[in-house]
């Protein structure tokens, strides 16, 4: 019997050929993406509608809030009755600052823990405007921890979040855990994620302040709804759903965030989207919990349940339709008795 003839092989230049050019064309594509998602919001960091106070006799306030106003676009100016009103309001995260006009001259009263860099601004422009700079007084209202004076735990705490949420949802994904076992594991790894940072952040670095179990809630809540969108993605899309889920978290989600200076300084649309991601709404809501007493934290809390929501529910449907299409293992045929003899 003469041997069947052999299949030709398959030319695979071509295929590495098409490999070649799409490497050579993506990894410059995503650099320019990450140089223009964190360089260009801060080269265009400027204040726009940044809520600001105004408190004091109106004889005296009038003035200052007509000075302020004149500086477009800039500052959202907020009218307050006296020095008492407007403290109240930064407690309560409805301003950044506060300038109580009278007849010593201005004080300028500030918060450091909604941003150094928020403080420092309207330092500047308060002092620049002001007709005798040396006669206006800073009052930090709600100053940054002294183990942590520039902020910068809290304005370098969005990437690492998001690195551990990707982290856990990649390994999900690679170990193949589906429905209620990817949801187990997403919540347990979130839990340990939000422990573990308060410990450094809050125990050893004394950067965060507020309630520690509380702070470990807000850490695991944003690292769950990372984690869970990129699971959630890679349940429905397969490990391609990676590709997408970490870079929306990386290359827009963490330069968007505003945590290094605030919303209010990132061009237009740039610090509104950044609030409706994972980790500029976790930045918000861990701002509230360590310095403000949870003031404001509603909203930021919100977005982090329905990014939760939204990813667990893909990791279950995802697993439903694995099931679903999972072939049926093949049964040995039937044997069929052979007479004897």
């Amino acid at each position: 019997m003469s041997a069947p003839p052999a299949t030709p092989p398959t030319p695979a230049a071509p295929r590495h050929g098409r490999n070649m050019l799409v490497v050579a064309l993506l990894v410059p594509l995503l650099s320019a993406l990450a140089l223009w998602a964190f360089a260009w919001p801060a080269a265009r960091t400027a204040p726009r509608d940044l809520p600001l106070g105004v408190a004091g006799p109106a004889s005296a306030a009038a003035p200052v809030e007509r000075q302020l106003r004149a500086k477009d676009g800039a500052f959202e100016i907020h009218r307050y009755a006296d020095e008492a009103a407007a403290r109240a309001a930064i407690e309560d995260r409805t301003v950044y600052g506060a300038v109580v006009a009278g007849p010593g001259g201005p004080t300028l009263l500030t918060a450091s823990a909604a941003g150094p860099v928020v403080a420092q601004l309207l330092q500047q422009a308060v002092t620049a405007q002001a007709p005798d700079p040396t006669r206006v007084r800073t009052v930090d209202v709600v100053p940054t921890p002294a183990a942590d004076p520039r902020g910068s735990v809290l304005g370098t705490s969005a990437l690492p979040l998001a690195i551990a949420g990707i982290a856990g949802g990649s390994i999900v994904t690679l170990l193949r855990l589906r429905g209620l076992r990817a949801v187990g594991a997403l919540l347990a790894a979130s839990a340990v994620v939000g422990v573990v940072v308060a410990a450094l952040a809050h125990s050893w670095l004394g950067a965060l302040t507020g309630d520690w179990w509380a702070e470990a809630g807000v850490l695991g809540l944003t690292s769950l709804a990372v984690g869970a969108t990129v699971a959630g993605l890679a349940a429905l899309l397969g490990p391609a759903g990676i590709g997408v889920g970490a870079p929306l978290m990386v290359l827009l989600g963490n330069p968007f965030s505003g945590m290094a200076s605030a919303p209010q300084l990132l061009p237009e649309p740039v610090g509104f989207l950044g609030q409706l991601l994972p980790p500029g709404a976790g930045g918000s809501l861990l701002r509230s919990v360590a310095y403000f007493d949870g003031a404001r934290a509603a909203a930021p809390a919100l977005t982090l349940a329905v990014w939760v929501a939204l990813g667990l529910t893909a990791v279950l449907l995802g697993g439903l339709r694995g099931r679903r299409t999972r072939p049926e293992p093949a049964r040995a045929p039937e044997r069929t008795p052979q007479p004897v003899g």
